[in-house]
């Protein structure tokens, strides 16, 4: 990156196990997007949503089935990037799953650590991923992958510029995700973009849950750029690579 990028995170609630709906919502919030932005994040599971019984492997998607198909579309015709989590049908097993997906390709992450219910559930994935982004190399995680130095340790690298993590972490933890975003910000002098679903889930027959919402912007000094409440709201940061710069010049991380 060597001009400012401007980025969106698009906080959102979802819809659980409507997938109609759900690609819906995300044209629309594409569509209303400033024409300038390059790349927007999305929630964890915004595409399918996320019941903790067999229904949430009924939901589940191919990664090179029509759903996604639609999304590409939709990153073409505004040429964004748009990052956007599902539930993943694999050929042995279901996945909790983050979509990169760009108007000329789609790369595929699998939460590694997954939390509570999710273990019975879905399957952690192995593999770590990075993508090319408008913002320079991302590195993909999901939620409760905040929570693991061991990660983010695995992205130190001096190419990686930012960490882009869709999430639905839970209200009573809220101190916890702001936390965890600015810590992992600072561990590789890069920016964090956060998605933070908000709203409920109410389902017949599965539990009541509520979402957090406070999707934030982190530096690479670790403060907070900018941050969400707990309604439905896009974040436009502008990410600038002077700032990046100065930020790693400070630190001294990277110096040789």
């Amino acid at each position: 990156m060597s001009t400012p990028v401007r980025a969106a995170i698009s906080q959102c609630p979802v819809d659980d196990l409507d997938v109609a709906a759900n690609l819906d919502r995300l044209r629309r919030r594409v569509d209303a997007l400033p024409d300038d932005v390059e790349l927007a994040v999305f929630p964890e599971t915004s595409l399918t949503g996320y019941v903790p019984d067999e229904r949430v492997h009924e939901v589940a998607l191919d990664r090179d089935g029509p759903e996604l198909d639609s999304v590409r579309t939709v990153a073409r015709e505004h040429d964004c990037r748009l990052l956007v989590g599902f539930v993943e049908r694999g050929d042995e097993a279901v996945y909790n799953a983050a979509a990169w997906v760009a108007p000329d390709r789609t790369t595929v992450y699998r939460k590694r650590h997954l939390w509570g219910s999710e273990r019975d559930w879905l399957t952690p994935g192995e593999e770590r991923v990075t993508v090319e982004t408008p913002v320079g190399t991302a590195a993909l995680l999901t939620c409760y992958d905040l929570n693991f130095v061991a990660e983010s340790y695995a992205h130190l690298d001096e190419s990686v510029t930012a960490l882009l993590v869709p999430g639905a972490w839970p209200p009573e933890h809220d101190a916890n995700w702001r936390l965890l975003a600015r810590a992992r910000a600072l561990d590789g002098v890069r920016w964090v973009l956060a998605a933070g679903r908000t709203g409920t889930r109410d389902v017949p027959d599965a539990p009541p849950a509520a979402y957090n919402g406070r999707s934030l912007v982190v530096r690479p000094d670790g403060t907070v750029a900018a941050a969400a409440d707990r309604t439905a709201s896009d974040l436009l940061p502008t990410l600038d690579p002077v700032v990046l710069d100065r930020c790693r010049e400070t630190v001294g991380l990277f110096e040789r």
